[in-house]
């Protein structure tokens, strides 16, 4: 028997809760950074060729390239970690949760880069995409697996802890309700007339 007072919930909910609120501050600060208006006398066109935006960003330098590479997979790189979080499931295939990972990330991505598009000053960057869902899946394999690893073992070492508790005292007997009698077959029909 669990008890409740004694570890204030399961480990597993409060980690589900603490990544879902951490998982909608950052989704908060992602929008208010990436959809503001930016105020500029004119804007690039729009990106739609993988690894171009790349190539011109290393075009203009190792440190500017390297710089805004950087940027791009950091940016949404934390929803590796808080997306399991806010999943809260310990036994899980590695590659699967990997490949969810990765897809509701480049979804985000995706709805970000869309929403762009209405944007004054912001244009549609498929190498934004790219960038964003790699920072996400290499932040994901280097840090949860580790994660899920120690909340296993914690979890593996709570009944050992909880053993050592006292018993809680036996509630008593279950009430019971006395039974109603059924009724003979004669009672419950009437004589039917021939």
């Amino acid at each position: 028997m669990q008890r409740q007072g004694f570890n204030g919930g399961t480990a597993a909910s409060r980690v589900r809760v603490t990544g879902g609120l951490l998982l909608a501050a950052h989704l908060a600060f992602v929008a208010w950074y990436t959809l503001r208006p930016l105020d500029v006398p004119w804007v690039m066109p729009a990106n739609l060729r993988p690894f171009d935006g790349i190539r011109g960003d290393f075009a203009l330098g190792w440190t500017t390239g390297l710089r805004r590479t950087a940027e791009a997979m950091a940016l949404l790189a934390p929803l590796g970690v808080l997306l399991p979080m806010a999943g809260g499931r310990l036994a899980v295939s590695r590659l699967g949760s990997l490949i969810r990972t990765m897809t509701a990330t480049a979804l985000v991505s995706l709805a970000v880069e869309l929403l762009q598009t209405v944007v004054p000053g912001r244009v549609v960057d498929v190498d934004a995409l790219l960038l964003n869902t790699a920072g996400a899946a290499l932040a994901h394999a280097a840090v949860v697996p580790a994660g899920r690893a120690l909340l296993r073992r914690r979890a593996a070492l709570r009944p050992a802890a909880t053993a050592l508790l006292p018993e809680e005292p036996a509630q008593g007997r279950t009430p019971t309700i006395p039974r109603v009698g059924i009724a003979p077959w004669s009672d419950a029909f009437p004589p039917s007339s021939p």
